[in-house]
């Protein structure tokens, strides 16, 4: 297939439809592909400070604005967006707010259908429908339960319907929260293998320290991370560390994730454009769906502390045996997961177990604690 040709497939655009003149058979084939090539994943994140104003009220611009763009991007991705603001949106409505957490529920409870409604006004302009997907930590620390979802989002982007995510505060136990809604977007952009990951922010990017954005970053550091603000907005609870923290995961699961701001450019098309913004590039990822899904999804159940050996035998994508165990730090049972940490105690890598700290410390000979197929190395 020649140069115009893949173009049109990279692009996904019907040849005839530029002005491309090409032989029966090869228009055939190149429509063929078009129309029947998965469609990559695209996850957009915006935050309470992105959407609402101060005083809660939904931003109706800023809306407007991401349903036109979104639009344009729609006919070439799976979209699911992630959006805060619900607690934003209805404390006006709980007297007295003062941000404790059962007002922030509340608050959540009528701020939900609120922003939804809004959402769907505004899409509905461009003949697209949106479903919201209230979502819990236990939908993506049980596997099946995270399969479901993905099930569901699948069935929605066949009909065109773009899901709207946020974390259900309204039951979600204070002990399994997700940190804000920058962790259930990369969640999301990770379990489902997004292709990129775009995080809104009110400053318009990663800023250095004569407040500039910078514009590329191959890989997130520590120097990096100490050199961040820990300012959050009023309305949110995230904040730069809290994008960087997930950014580094999602980056090394091998996401490329753009923190951008909405009032920057064209806002989304100019971040997906790489055009604003900083851009942070993916790293090498040979995982398995289901490594990746062990590596973000899963809950921590408890810690180990390898020596040196077994440190090196993880790195090298072997089994972990019980030998190599020196501390146990937690409780876990058979089945869930553990951190492997070095002997300095720094993480190392997460694995599923093959049994229970009970029947590790009653052994008599050496076990194998994790499969190398349930080891998942930083």
């Amino acid at each position: 297939m020649d140069g115009e040709s893949l173009w049109c497939l990279h692009h996904r655009v019907v040849p005839e439809e530029i002005g491309f003149n090409f032989p029966s058979f090869q228009l055939s084939l190149a429509l063929f592909y078009i129309r029947n090539m998965p469609k990559p994943i695209l996850v957009i994140k915006f935050g309470s400070s992105s959407i609402t104003h101060a005083n809660g009220d939904v931003n109706e611009s800023t809306l407007e604005k991401i349903a036109a763009q979104v639009a344009v991007l729609q006919p070439n991705y799976h979209i699911v967006l992630v959006s805060s603001g619900a607690v934003a949106a209805g404390k006006s409505v709980i007297k007295n707010f003062k941000g404790s957490l059962s007002e922030r529920k509340a608050a959540a409870a009528v701020g939900n259908p609120l922003l939804i409604a809004r959402y769907t006004h505004y899409f509905q302009k461009y003949g697209i429908s949106i479903a919201q997907s209230l979502c819990e930590r236990h939908h993506f620390s049980q596997r099946e339960q995270f399969l479901q979802l993905k099930e569901t989002y699948q069935e929605l982007w066949k009909s065109d319907v773009i899901p709207i995510a946020n974390e259900n505060d309204v039951v979600s136990n204070v002990e399994l929260k997700f940190s804000d809604n920058d962790e259930l977007a990369t969640l999301i952009a990770t379990g489902f293998g997004a292709e990129k990951l775009l995080i809104s922010t009110s400053v318009g990017g990663l800023l250095d320290a004569q407040g500039q954005i910078i514009r590329y970053v191959k890989q997130i550091n520590s120097e990096i991370l100490s050199a961040v603000s820990t300012d959050t907005s009023s309305t949110g609870i995230g904040g730069m560390i809290s994008k960087l923290t997930f950014t580094r995961l999602a980056s090394r699961l091998g996401i490329k994730v753009v923190i951008f701001g909405l009032d920057h450019g064209q806002g989304i098309i100019d971040a997906m454009d790489e055009k604003i913004g900083t851009v942070f590039e993916a790293q090498p990822a040979s995982l398995s769906a289901r490594q990746k899904w062990l590596a973000t999804g899963s809950l921590i159940a408890g810690k180990v502390v390898l020596d040196k050996g077994a440190v090196k035998a993880v790195g090298q994508r072997k089994s972990l045996l019980s030998v190599g165990i020196i501390e146990y730090l937690g409780d876990f049972d058979k089945g869930e997961v553990i951190e492997l940490l070095d002997p300095a105690r720094n993480p190392v890598a997460i694995a599923r177990t093959r049994c229970s700290r009970n029947e590790l410390l009653e052994a008599n000979s050496s076990m194998e604690v994790a499969n190398a197929d349930d080891i998942v190395v930083f």
